[in-house]
């Protein structure tokens, strides 16, 4: 690996900073934590109207894709405000799967009928997602591809596909290539995820008709482009996340009262306070270092990734697991959005990767030898 970029820029342009206040003021208006709730506990946690605005309305979906083919043409750097926002507000859309990973596949397919696809997604006429266990991480070996029985014809199935429910077509990896799949040709099977408001399912394929998008070299390198940006810019969900924890949890602290003072004013309380937005601080940090990488294809990518997932993770899960137990009774009911939060990064710290495995490559990528 290289040294450090003398160019790395962490600070938010004013762009994205309009970027943010749109998306912040569209969940303020449509995602209120109650709103939340009751679509998880419905057992359809997608809003498709949120996603029409979110897709369309603010062009949202295009962010990744060039303007040439419909999109804005901007950087992983304005995705990752956006996530940032979406994880504010665990917003049950499928973005991360539709606009991140299945946008950065397509545009490695570099087909005609990729760009097509790329055309209805920068549009927000079609949710793609990719037909991958939502725990695959980049460096690790790709799932055994589903067979081709003839034809583009095919069969077999995977387990844990994120947001399948709300997809039109299916990105699957076969061993003849990458295919679109129609949706609607598979069967899914729901499962009973963690976290509610990003579903999971499995998709069962039978003889399911594709359309061949690469051949398979380029699709095993389009996917795993895909998981490296995708781990890359879950680190600005997880921040988001974490952003809103602290704050809420500040915001309490400072209202309840014990012993005719605000329980916020007791120094353990301060003590855990400080040490939770140093926590997030640098989770910033970290989370902007991997965005700007990506942004600029930095020969660094890889290991900033790894350390911004590694250090992200862990962060979002302590600043919930703060929240809720500052939050003291109230933050145990459910009618209290913080499990949303904390289920949310419990399920984010094992998307895409675990910890575990990000501090792996990190070891790998900066030459360190491991423990005798």
């Amino acid at each position: 690996m290289t040294a450090s970029r003398a160019s790395l820029d962490l600070l938010y342009s004013d762009t994205e900073e309009e970027l943010r206040s749109a998306v912040r003021a569209l969940l303020a208006d449509h995602c209120a934590p109650a709103t939340v709730l009751a679509r998880a506990e419905s057992g359809r946690p997608h809003d498709p109207a949120l996603w029409r605005t979110l897709a369309s309305g603010i062009g949202a979906a295009g962010l990744l894709v060039p303007e040439k083919l419909g999109g804005a043409g901007a950087s992983h750097r304005e995705a990752a405000v956006v996530l940032e926002e979406l994880g504010r507000a665990v917003a049950p859309v499928p973005y991360l799967t539709g606009c991140v990973l299945a946008a950065e596949i397509l545009l490695g397919c570099d087909t005609s009928e990729a760009a097509d696809l790329l055309r209805a997604l920068a549009a927000g006429r079609q949710v793609c997602v990719p037909a991958l266990p939502l725990t695959q991480a980049p460096g690790a070996p790709l799932p055994r591809p589903l067979r081709d029985t003839g034809g583009g014809a095919l069969s077999g199935t995977v387990t844990s596909v994120a947001d399948a429910a709300a997809a039109d077509v299916l990105l699957v990896l076969a061993d003849t290539g990458l295919y679109a799949v129609p949706a609607a040709a598979t069967r899914l099977t729901a499962a009973v995820p963690l976290d509610l408001t990003r579903p999971l399912a499995t998709v069962t394929l039978d003889g399911a008709p594709g359309t061949r998008l690469a051949d398979p070299a380029t699709a095993r390198a389009a996917v795993a482009g895909a998981l490296l940006s995708g781990a890359g810019l879950l680190a600005s969900e997880q921040l988001g996340l974490a952003e809103w924890c602290l704050t809420e949890t500040v915001a309490h602290v400072r209202g309840r009262h014990q012993f005719n003072r605000p329980v916020g004013s007791f120094q353990a309380l301060k003590h855990r306070l400080a040490r939770l937005w140093l926590d997030v601080a640098s989770a910033r940090a970290a989370a902007r270092a991997a965005a700007d990488a990506l942004a600029t294809a930095s020969p660094d990518a890889p290991l900033t990734v790894a350390v911004a997932q590694a250090y992200c993770s862990g962060v979002a899960v302590r600043a919930a697991e703060e929240c809720v137990q500052l939050h003291g009774g109230i933050g145990m009911t459910w009618e209290h959005p913080a499990h949303l939060y904390l289920k949310r990064a419990k399920a984010d710290s094992l998307a895409l990767g675990s910890t575990g495995h990000h501090l792996g490559l990190v070891a790998d990528f900066a030459e360190l030898p491991a423990p005798a």
